[in-house]
């Protein structure tokens, strides 16, 4: 089927575009990253297929393995990541034995441990990684990755403290090129 095809819905659509100035849209921050996130997350996929962990499933093992026992909470603060979305990502490797989820303790904090199948995972995993980070480095070049890396982290530390209150008041950009 034609999604092109002309309905009154699509006249309708159509106008209501027509009418809106999407100038600089190209430019927004979410839309760069996550794009560039996908295309960066889909190349480490790839490369570590064969070990049979994902590159999300990576990041998560390494970061308990670098501090555990260490709290959900504390997880969630290092990785940046929301806890329903972080609790959903360790319940999956919590059913595939690669990591133990303690009872709550009495400060209700819960805490995560790697199991052998975990460290196993790790294993497989680790040098595939290395492999495809030396490629990506490689690509970008090694000083530039730094200088990106130390930006990025930089970043991680200063976005959650922008505050959005009032709506834009004017069409401009930080960036005036059109894309």
């Amino acid at each position: 089927m034609c999604i092109y095809k002309s309905s009154s819905r699509g006249r309708i659509l159509g106008a209501i575009l027509a009418n809106l100035d999407l100038t600089g849209t190209g430019y927004c921050a979410s839309l760069n990253f996550r794009r560039t996130s996908r295309a960066v997350t889909r190349m480490y996929d790839s490369a570590m297929q064969d070990s049979g962990v994902r590159s999300t499933q990576f990041a998560l093992l390494v970061a308990i393995a670098k501090t555990q026992p260490v709290s959900m909470g504390t997880l969630a603060e290092v990785l940046t990541i929301d806890r329903t979305t972080l609790t959903r990502s360790l319940r999956l490797l919590q059913k595939e034995r690669m990591i133990t989820i303690s009872k709550r303790s009495e400060m209700r904090q819960r805490f995560l441990e790697l199991t052998p199948a975990g460290e196993k995972a790790l294993q497989r995993s680790l040098p595939l990684w290395r492999e495809a980070h030396a490629k990506f480095v490689a690509a970008l070049g090694k000083d530039y990755w730094l200088s990106m890396r130390s930006e990025l982290e930089r970043l991680a530390r200063l976005v959650p403290g922008i505050e959005i209150s009032d709506r834009p008041t004017s069409t401009d950009t930080t960036d005036s090129t059109p894309s």
